[in-house]
C-alpha cells in the first residue's frame, strides 16, 4: 500500500512539473503567436491593435511602406557587418584566453563580462557620450561600432565554451606531419570549433538585430526596424510589421534547424564523440 502511494505522489510529482513546465512554455511562446496572428488581420484603421477580420492582403504586399522596407535593410546591414567584425575578433580573444597563459588574462576575461552585465541605458548613453567627445557624428557607422561592442562579448564567451574541451594535441600532430601554422589553423582547428563560431554569429546576429536602448542612443537621424517599431506605435502600426516578424521568425527556425543538422553531421564524423541531445 505505502508503495502504491509514493508511485502515485511521484506521478502526480511528475505531472504537476510538466503542467508548470507547460505553462511557462505557453506564458513564453504567446506574444510570439499573437505576432504570428495579427499579420493576418485586417485592421479598420491605423493600427493592427485589435482583431477584426483574417486578410491575407499585408502578405500580399509586405513591402507596401517604404520606411519600413529602408529600416528593415538598415537593421540587416548593421547586424551583418557588426556580425562578421565581432565574430573576427571575438573568436581570436577566445583562442587567445583558451590556448595561452599570459599576465592579464584574467582581467581580459572580466572585461568580456562588463558589457553583458551592464545595463543597457548605461552602455547606450556612455556610447554617446564617447561619440559626442571625439566630434562624431552619430549614425550607421556609430550604431555598427555600439553593436560590435557587444556583441564581441557574445561571441568570445560562446567560443571559448566550445574549445575549452579542445584537443590541442591534434595541431600537434598535424605540425608534425609537416603542416605549417597557417594550414594547422586552417584544417584542424578552424573546422573544429567552426559549429561554435556559427552559433555565436547567428547569436550575435539575432541581437544587433533587435536591439533598441543602444541603438536609440546612437542612431541618430537612422531609423533601425526597432526604432521604426517603436515610433510606428504612435502614428500607424499596419500589419505588415508583423508580416516582416513573422518572416524573420521562420528565418531563424530554418537557421536554427539547419545549423543543429549539420552540427549533428559534424559530430558523427568524429568518432568518440557523443551526439548532443535533441
Amino acid at each position: 500500500m505505502a508503495g502504491r502511494g509514493r508511485t502515485f505522489g511521484r506521478r502526480l510529482g511528475s505531472w504537476l512539473v510538466d503542467g508548470y513546465a507547460a505553462l511557462v512554455l505557453a506564458y513564453l511562446l504567446l506574444p510570439i503567436l499573437v505576432i504570428v496572428l495579427y499579420s493576418f488581420n485586417k485592421p479598420a484603421g491605423r493600427f493592427n491593435f485589435v482583431w477584426k477580420s483574417f486578410s491575407l492582403d499585408a502578405w500580399r504586399d509586405p513591402l507596401r511602406y517604404d520606411a519600413l522596407v529602408e529600416a528593415m535593410k538598415l537593421s540587416l546591414a548593421v547586424a551583418g557587418i557588426s556580425t562578421l567584425v565581432a565574430a573576427l575578433f571575438g573568436t581570436l580573444i577566445a583562442l587567445a584566453l583558451t590556448r595561452y597563459r599570459f599576465r592579464g588574462s584574467a582581467p581580459v576575461g572580466l572585461l568580456l563580462v562588463l558589457p553583458l552585465t551592464t545595463p543597457e541605458v548605461v552602455l547606450g548613453s556612455s556610447l554617446l557620450t564617447l561619440f559626442l567627445d571625439l566630434n562624431v557624428r552619430t549614425g550607421f557607422t556609430t550604431i555598427v561600432i555600439a553593436h560590435i561592442m557587444f556583441s564581441v562579448s557574445y561571441v568570445a564567451l560562446t567560443v571559448r565554451a566550445r574549445i575549452r574541451g579542445f584537443d590541442w594535441t591534434l595541431e600537434e600532430a598535424a605540425m608534425d606531419l609537416g603542416a605549417t601554422p597557417l594550414r594547422v589553423f586552417g584544417k584542424v582547428t578552424l573546422p573544429l570549433i567552426l559549429p561554435g563560431i556559427v552559433a555565436a554569429g547567428m547569436l550575435s546576429f539575432a541581437l544587433s538585430l533587435d536591439d533598441f536602448i543602444i541603438t536609440l542612443f546612437n542612431a541618430g537621424s537612422s531609423v533601425t526596424y526597432p526604432l521604426y517599431v517603436y515610433g510606428a506605435r504612435r502614428a500607424a502600426f499596419p500589419p505588415q510589421i508583423n508580416v516582416i516578424a513573422t518572416a524573420i521568425l521562420l528565418l531563424s527556425l530554418f537557421a536554427l534547424t539547419a545549423t543543429h543538422l549539420w552540427q549533428n553531421r559534424t559530430l558523427r564524423q568524429q568518432p568518440g564523440r557523443p551526439l548532443p541531445p535533441v
